[in-house]
Parts: structure tokens; C-alpha cells; sequence
């Protein structure tokens, strides 16, 4: 089937409606004839988990334009699309493993897998629960649970993973959000300037913290990369752009993904009291917590020849929308897909991607989640909301911007 007719402007991702809650929207998406639909922002959105799944793991999808466009159209599309006029973050940011595709993206993968196993990740655990521990000490009454504990955690783990000393490791949550934020729909002019003068203050703090740790290298992931660098395997702009990729990849997302958890847990208290009394189901509860409300619904593709998505055909060069968050609630993949339910088994999500860019950062993820709701539960045997939340407007990141909680 060829692509339908443009539909218009129907699907609003920027309204205050969508912020407050996007499933409507993706479940009147899923239902129409036809569900490859056309946005505004020039872009074809896919709903349903299997369409999202097959795109995703087509191998003619891919997420940059460097194969598909000369120098000439690349640069004209950077202009059309407000990417233009941006140094550091076309070399750091724009450019990064999560954008690049083929030999590029393969090379700049294994070199940094083998730091994301399980067993890597676990040596992060006693010191992360430690800090949460500190955290919750210095707790008193009602709470914020975003910017009183979750904001605080993933910037820690993260900044000591790749070896990032503590005292710096607050700063990473505020540039992580002015160089995400621009990956929105929504990029102004203001915005724009922002990303592009944080990224340069990024850049500037890994560089000096780079020549120090060339100095005195410790055994952390700045150092083995330094040590990659060094032999040839990655240039100086790789390096900063990995580092800063897994700086900012698994920071708002994983306070985003917590926020969600606890929203979840608030509104379904028969879960809450059953993860309660029973601990071994922390392990299915965090993957509900990712698939029930996926803290990045949106990712693009383009398709690099025409090519066929269950059916549709898709012209080279399309743009693609894979919404994640649709697809975890699609009840063609999910029995009582809009219901949370801490024992679903299996449960196939799509909130880490699937193929070659599925999240390295799931392990590190899930240790974060673990931490944080093992020790609240166990504080706080009561746990109210204060007030409703307000979640982040937008089509890239879903998660409360606060979560007031009374505890007891």
C-alpha cells in the first residue's frame, strides 16, 4: 500500500492535553484505517507495536541522512530543520554514536559494549545504594520526589561509571537537560542557543578533565577510552561525543522513568501493596514501570531505499516516526495493554528501541530503578501523592517536571 494522503494537523504533541496524558492520542493513531500517519513537522508516525517493531529492525532504516543526501542537501535540510549554525553540537552532539549508522555505528558500539554488561554494572550497586540511602536520610515530611531524590541519582551512577569525580556530578543533570531538550519539535531560536552554549561548556569541562585524567588514569571508562584515543581506534570528536552521549542518553531519561514508576505505583496501589510484600517481583515491576510509561516515546528513523513496513511503501528518504509509547500500549501485543500489572510476563517492550540501537544503558537503568524503589518501599509503608503531577510537554520525553509525596 502506498503512503495516504497528508491528514493534517490532528495529532498535537505540544498541547497541554498530550502532556497530561498522550494514550488517547496514540490509541485514536492505532485505530484509524490507515496508521502510518502524517505530522505536521513533516515526519510519518508508525503506532502500532508492530509496525514500530518491523521499522526498527528493518536494516534500511537508519537515523541519519549521510547516505541518503549530498553535502549541499544536508546542508540545506540542517537549515530547514533549525540544525545550522552549530559548532559544538554538530560535532558532539548531532554526530554521536546514537546517529550514526553502519561500519561508524558498529565500531563506536563495540567499543564501548563490553563497559555495559551486566557484570560491569553490578560493581556500580553498593555504592549507588549507598548514596540513595544518604539521600532518603536527609528526607523529611512531604517531598519532591523528582527534585528532592530522583534528579540526583542518575548523575551519580552515570558520573561514576564513566569516571566522573562525585563533587562534579550534580552539574551533569543541568546540561544534560539544555542538550536534550533541543532533540524536541519544538526548536527555537532561544533553544538552539542554549543547547549549542551548554554543549560548549561540556566540552570544555570533559576536555580539562581529560588532560588531568591522561595524567593519572584510574580504572574507569574516560581512561580506557583516553587509552582507545590515544591508539588510533577513536578521533578526539569521537571520544567527547561518546562520553557525552552516555552523560546525557541515560540521565533525564532515567529521572523521567522513575517519576513514571512512582506515578504508576500511586495509581494502582494494589500493585504497590503486592511489590511490597513481595520483593522478587522488583525485576517484572521495573520492566512494567519502562513499558506501562516509556520515558522516551519517540525516536526517528529514515528509510535509506524504498522500502516495505507490513505492508506500506515507503519511499527513500522518508522520515520516520517510531512511537514507542504507542506501541506499548498496542492490545494487539498487550492483554490489558493500559493496565499496569507488575507480573506481566513476558513483556516485550520496545521502551530501550530494538536492532542495532537498542539502549546499552538498560542494565544501568534498571540498577537506578532498583535502588531507588527497594529502599522507598521499605522506608515508607504509606505513600500518598500531594497533588497531581505536571508532566513535560513534547513528543521526545515523557515524565512528571515534580511529584510531591506525603509519606508516612
Amino acid at each position: 500500500m502506498h503512503l495516504p494522503p497528508k491528514q493534517g494537523a490532528a495529532f498535537d504533541p505540544l498541547s497541554e492535553a498530550f502532556a497530561r496524558d498522550p494514550y488517547p492520542a496514540y490509541a485514536a493513531l492505532r485505530a484509524t484505517a490507515q496508521p502510518v500517519y502524517y505530522a505536521p513537522f513533516d515526519i510519518w508516525l508508525l503506532s502500532r507495536y508492530a509496525d514500530v517493531q518491523a521499522a526498527a529492525l528493518n536494516p534500511l532504516s537508519l537515523r541519519s541522512l549521510d547516505h541518503l543526501m549530498s553535502a549541499d542537501e544536508m546542508a540545506e535540510e540542517r537549515r530547514a530543520q533549525n540544525w545550522h549554525d552549530m559548532p559544538f553540537h554538530a560535532r558532539f552532539v548531532q554526530f554521536s554514536m546514537l546517529n550514526a549508522d553502519g561500519e561508524v555505528h558498529q565500531r563506536l558500539r563495540k567499543l564501548v559494549f563490553r563497559e555495559f554488561t551486566p557484570g560491569q554494572i553490578e560493581r556500580l550497586k553498593t555504592g549507588v545504594a549507598t548514596y540513595v540511602g544518604g539521600l532518603f536520610d536527609r528526607l523529611g515530611g512531604p517531598f519532591d520526589f523528582i527534585e528532592d531524590l530522583a534528579a540526583h541519582v542518575p548523575g551519580l551512577a552515570i558520573g561514576r561509571f564513566l569516571g566522573v569525580p562525585d563533587e562534579d556530578c550534580p552539574q551533569l543533570r543541568g546540561w544534560s537537560d539544555d542538550i536534550v531538550q533541543y532533540f524536541d519539535i519544538d526548536r527555537t531560536d532561544a533553544r538552539k542557543a542554549l543547547a549549542e552554549r551548554t554543549t560548549k561548556t561540556f566540552y570544555d569541562y570533559l576536555t580539562d578533565l581529560s588532560k588531568h585524567r591522561r595524567r593519572h588514569p584510574k580504572d574507569d571508562l574516560i581512561s580506557r577510552l583516553i587509552a582507545r584515543w590515544d591508539t588510533g581506534e577513536l578521533s578526539e570528536d569521537e571520544y567527547i561525543s561518546t562520553c557525552m552521549l552516555i552523560l546525557m542518553a541515560g540521565h533525564g531519561s532515567t529521572i523521567d522513568a522513575l517519576g513514571n514508576g512512582l506515578t504508576a505505583l500511586l495509581r494502582f496501589p494494589d500493585q504497590r501493596l503486592m511489590l511490597s510484600a513481595d520483593r522478587t517481583l522488583m525485576p517484572t515491576a521495573i520492566q512494567e514501570m519502562f513499558r506501562y510509561d516509556a520515558p522516551l516515546p519517540f525516536f526517528h528513523r529514515y528509510a535509506s531505499e524504498d522500502m516495505e513496513i507490513n505492508g506500506w511503501e515507503l519511499p527513500k528518504s522518508t522520515k520516520i516516526g517510531l512511537l514507542y509509547g504507542s506501541a506499548n500500549r498496542d492490545p494487539e501485543a498487550f492483554a490489558d495493554a493500559d493496565t499496569f500489572d507488575i507480573t506481566r510476563t513476558p513483556n516485550r517492550h520496545l521502551a530501550f528501541a530494538a536492532g542495532p540501537h537498542f539502549c546499552l544503558g538498560n542494565h544501568l537503568a534498571r540498577l537506578n530503578m532498583e535502588a531507588v524503589f527497594s529502599q522507598l518501599l521499605d522506608r515508607y509503608p504509606r505513600i500518598e501523592p500531594v497533588t497531581e503531577p505536571v508532566f513535560k510537554p513534547g513528543l521526545s520525553l515523557r515524565g512528571p517536571k515534580s511529584l510531591p509525596i506525603a509519606v508516612r
